[in-house]
């Protein structure tokens, strides 16, 4: 398990360096035998695949806690622990079983060079730290789109979390999954989500309701959603499988001068009451979701590196070296975010890069099992 954790750690050099990396310590502190030498490439290979992708991912499953305490900057709203959903692809090897298992997508130009894994994370925004993961083929049909694998993260939601997602990651039945953990929940939603005001509040936002889009779509329930709306406006209790009480905030982002272009967003959330969260705060708070992003280009860009192809030739070790991954930013992401927050200062103003190198240098003869 160290072993896949420092192929993420250590991506440019081959299998017997990196175990050289992290043996020579213990052999040196008399903990395995003097004529121990590096396996082979071979042996290293075969080793990977005894242990297989499971007890890597339990590994993740058993560490990966949010990490961020109420000292850090940018980690909570009040009372609510900031999180986020998102998702990234990584390229994978172009071998046979890898694309007969990842599939591959087609464009104008022919199909694509590399078959594609996709990983989806629930991540703290103030600190970066994955802390759920689900992973699938990025084209492997019905089960795999980025909703799919947020699905089977909401039951892991914990109470006192505000998690905030991009509208893609809307739909009604997604909502009431996620709202029915008990966390709170701020997501942006598209432009055609109709959102009545039942309510105008003092802050500009309205409390709404949400209703399950099916109604509108079964002709034996034709005016349900009508009568919905009107028990809505009475504020009488919802069938939750139909419709959902939510407050709604609508917001325009000004772009650059001389652009006339400005972003209008529309976000819901479950906090209904406004003292708890005015429309404002809740506004700044979801400009937190962008934390994802930056985590995600601290995997694939500095960790990993630019436009690097995974090593792994087989999708069992794919997904084994993309759990080794997500562990190995979890614990730079803690590390770092537990030395900003004793300094004093904002977890971003520590460069993840110059970070890893550091990490690097006191790896090699100083790794510590």
């Amino acid at each position: 398990v160290y072993f896949v954790m420092a192929l993420a750690l250590f991506a440019d050099e081959d299998y017997e360096e990196v175990a050289a990396r992290l043996a020579e310590t213990l052999r040196g502190w008399g903990g395995w035998e003097r004529d121990w030498e590096v396996p082979t490439s071979g042996g290293i290979t075969q080793a990977r695949q005894r242990l297989g992708p499971e007890p890597v991912a339990e590994v993740f499953g058993q560490v990966a806690v949010p990490v961020a305490d109420l000292d850090t900057a940018g980690a909570f709203l009040g009372g609510w622990r900031l999180m986020s959903v998102d998702g990234l692809e990584w390229d994978v090897p172009d071998t046979a079983p890898n694309r007969a298992f990842f599939g591959s997508r087609a464009g104008p130009a022919g199909p694509a060079p590399f078959p594609k894994i996709r990983v989806v994370t629930v991540s703290e925004c103030g600190s970066h730290a994955a802390v759920a993961a689900a992973v699938g083929p990025a084209a492997g049909g019905k089960g795999s789109g980025e909703q799919a694998l947020a699905r089977r993260l909401y039951r892991d939601l914990e109470e006192d979390w505000l998690l905030l997602a991009d509208r893609n990651f809307y739909s009604f039945t997604d909502w009431r999954a996620a709202a029915g953990t008990g966390a709170a929940l701020l997501w942006r939603v598209r432009s055609n989500v109709p959102l009545p005001v039942l309510e105008p509040l003092p802050d500009g936002s309205w409390r709404s309701v949400l209703v399950n889009p099916r109604i509108d779509s079964r002709g034996t329930v034709r005016g349900q959603r009508a009568r919905l709306l009107a028990a809505a406006a009475r504020g009488e209790d919802l069938p939750e499988d139909q419709a959902r009480y939510v407050r709604a905030i609508e917001y325009q982002v000004p772009d650059r001068d001389g652009n006339g272009k400005g972003e209008r967003i529309i976000l819901v959330t479950t906090i209904t009451d406004p003292r708890l969260a005015p429309a404002a705060e809740l506004a700044r708070a979801y400009q937190q979701r962008w934390e994802h992003e930056t985590g995600n280009a601290q995997l694939k860009t500095y960790l990993r590196g630019p436009g690097r192809v995974l090593r792994s030739q087989s999708p069992a070790m794919v997904t084994q070296e993309i759990w080794g991954y997500l562990l190995t930013h979890y614990a730079i992401s803690a590390l770092t975010c537990a030395a900003a927050t004793a300094a004093g200062i904002d977890p971003d103003r520590v460069k993840f890069k110059r970070t890893v190198r550091i990490v690097r240098r006191a790896v090699g003869p100083a790794f510590p099992p």
